[in-house]
């Protein structure tokens, strides 16, 4: 665990993890040389063929035809047909045997490729042997050399084209230039071969031929039965015959519903006119004389008699008093009377029948005798279309033969187009295929390569060391990330929750006035209590996980620094004295209980537990995360507390001289 804040503090972990990274980096670039001197060389040689449209594509020439069953052009490559016929295994399998008959053949020349085929023979023959018991224990299957060859030749085999391109590239890589171009010209050859041979059409034409005939036929065939059932119906057509009808049976259905909208209208009108003829005076009055009410009048004279009466009272009598009351309510009654009298009365009148019921009659018997007709015509309607539902529903039954006839006639006829169109096509490419005239055309015979592929060793050997730094400077990354043991103490205090009081460097040659030894002692100095030990003392209990962190060497400093501030100091080891029952602490006095080893000593606990302040001292670059944790666990299950954390012999692994350099470099 260590802090990374600068540059400094990388050029430590590098100087951490150097021999890592020198393992790393030696490693690597030997790795390289050893590459680019034994690897196995390659060679590449490399054909080109052109496919071109037209003839002997790879889809049929009924694709044209059919056109739901083809994808768009735009989302097809027909070139990609090509290549995976071009990388088929029966083509490698040829291509293998050919190989193999070559190989056996030809002898090495020169004493070196004398010595090649040796060594080949004899891993060839540990191989086989190796298979053959492994084909015994039933974890690998039986396979011939031809067959294991065609495997590593489609491998080695690569072949592709530019999207866009009609040019297949095909290359294949082999430890020989020469071998690597015949294996190559093999291949074309075979592939030529094949796909001639796969896609001839011989039995094509006769296959279109007969079908032309027998789609003939049934066309013929069709025809009558078709002729057969027009002439039954009487008609060219019985979608026109049906047609006709049913714009028949429309209009005529729409009459009706007319003739019986009018009947239910003029039923409607017929009862309305009865009972308006119900309801009004058979005889009205046309002429009448009236005048004045003679009982009104007189009523009205008296009336404003008594109003001037009162207008009288009033000039002798105060308003409230028995004689205007009583002639206020003989007014009263007066006007109630005279309210209800007419205001003329008839003198003569004239009476005459009512014309208006005189015309409603008349337009009921009107109504009557068309309500008759209507009813009559409404008869002969229906009359009329149930007729031609029979006549519809005949034909109707007979529709489902004629349709099938109709259909079978189209589709056949539509065969016969199709099967004549390539008839023709057919018998052209008969003759193509004859010719043997293919639509593949080899624009690049395989070349010859001298140049090897693989590897590439002036490449490998200049990226070696580059390579090799990237490789060391990533062991070091991973080393940082594995690394739990702890160099400093800068996330001590983040980690665990423990104050670290100080971090105590590892002196090569001690010396007593170091400055900053002697300040790392100050800061140890400044965590403990100063004006409780002048007043009461202070027992400070010093622990270590194992044996060898320094916690005797913590104890004999500080008890140096102690003594020189002027207190008393005693130091009582776990390992050299027994476990004291009542240890006391005097004013000005500091007991240091050195109980290292808490893992391996049991008496450590008794010195601690008499402990005031307990500080547990780890090891620098000994001590690691898991085993701080398992003892700050322990005395915080025995303590419940740890006061605080010393990291002890501290090293700083960056060379003074290089810190000296990077200083005046930069100013």
């Amino acid at each position: 665990m260590i802090e990374v804040r600068s540059l400094r503090d990388l050029l430590r972990l590098f100087f951490i993890f150097r021999r890592e990274f020198q393992l790393a980096f030696v490693v690597t670039v030997v790795v390289a040389i050893l590459g680019a001197f034994l690897l196995p060389r390659q060679y590449e040689s490399t054909a080109r063929l052109l496919v071109k449209p037209g003839l002997s594509n790879t889809l049929p020439i009924e694709a044209s035809d059919r056109q739901t069953l083809v994808a768009p052009s735009t989302q097809r490559d027909p070139i990609l047909d090509e290549e995976q016929l071009f990388t088929g295994r029966p083509i490698a399998l040829k291509v293998a045997e050919s190989y193999l008959q070559e190989n056996t053949a030809r002898s090495p020349e020169g004493w070196w490729q004398t010595v090649k085929s040796q060594i080949r023979q004899l891993l060839a023959g540990l191989k086989d042997s190796l298979r053959a018991v492994l084909q015994a224990l039933g974890l690998a299957e039986a396979q011939s050399p031809e067959e294991r060859l065609a495997t590593e030749l489609i491998k080695r085999l690569s072949i592709g084209h530019e999207p866009g391109s009609s040019v297949m590239v095909a290359s294949l890589r082999w430890d020989d230039p020469a071998v690597a171009q015949r294996l190559v010209q093999v291949w074309v050859n075979t592939y030529l071969e094949v796909r001639a041979a796969s896609l001839e059409r011989k039995s094509l034409y006769a296959f279109y031929q007969e079908q032309t005939a027998t789609t003939g036929r049934r066309v013929e065939q069709l025809k009558a039965q078709l002729a057969g059932h027009l002439s039954r119906i009487g008609s060219s057509s019985v979608e026109d015959y049906l047609h006709d009808q049913s714009n028949t049976l429309q209009r005529m259905n729409a009459e009706r519903f007319q003739t019986s909208a009018e009947i239910t209208s003029l039923a409607t009108s017929l009862i309305s006119a009865r009972q308006q003829i119900a309801g009004m005076p058979q005889q009205v009055v046309t002429e009448e004389s009236s005048t004045l009410n003679p009982d009104r009048l007189d009523m009205q004279r008296q009336l404003n008699g008594l109003i001037v009466e009162r207008e009288r009272l009033l000039r002798v009598f105060l308003p409230g008093t028995e004689p205007l009351k009583q002639i206020d309510q003989n007014i009263a009654e007066l006007r109630q009377q005279l309210s209800q009298q007419a205001e003329h009365v008839k003198s003569s009148t004239n009476r005459a029948p009512n014309g208006i019921v005189v015309n409603l009659k008349q337009q009921v018997a009107d109504g009557t005798v068309r309500l008759a007709s209507l009813k009559a015509q409404l008869a002969k309607q229906d009359q009329q279309i149930k007729e031609v539902r029979a006549d519809l529903e005949q034909v109707m039954a007979q529709e489902p033969e004629v349709s099938r006839v109709m259909r079978e006639l189209q589709v056949a006829q539509q065969n016969f187009l199709l099967y004549a169109d390539n008839l023709e096509k057919a018998r052209i490419d008969r003759a193509l295929d004859s010719s043997r005239i293919s639509n593949i055309a080899i624009i690049e015979q395989p070349t010859f390569n001298p140049s090897r592929v693989f590897p590439k060793s002036l490449l490998i050997i200049l990226l070696c060391l580059p390579t090799g730094l990237a490789v060391g400077l990533l062991v070091i990354y991973l080393c940082y990330l594995l690394d739990q043991r702890i160099h400093d103490g800068g996330r001590i205090q983040a980690r665990f929750g423990i104050p670290l009081w100080t971090t105590l460097q590892q002196l090569e040659t001690p010396q007593p006035g170091d400055p900053a030894f002697t300040a790392s002692l100050y800061r140890l100095l400044s965590q403990l209590p100063l004006e409780r030990i002048r007043e009461q003392g202070l027992k400070v209990g010093l622990t270590s996980s194992r044996h060898g962190e320094g916690c005797s060497f913590v104890a004999e400093r500080l008890a140096t620094l102690l003594r020189e501030q002027g207190f008393t100091v005693r130091i009582l080891d776990s390992a050299n004295e027994p476990p004291p029952q009542a240890l006391q602490a005097l004013p000005g006095e500091v007991i240091l209980l050195v109980a290292s080893a808490l893992l391996a000593n049991s008496q450590a606990f008794l010195y601690l537990h008499h402990a005031d302040l307990i500080a547990l001292v780890v090891k620098a670059r000994s001590g690691t995360v898991p085993m701080l944790e398992s003892s700050l666990a322990m005395l915080d299950t025995a303590f419940k507390r740890t006061d605080g954390i010393i990291v002890n012999f501290r090293r700083f692994e960056v060379p003074s001289r290089l810190l000296d350099f990077l200083h005046r470099t930069r100013g």
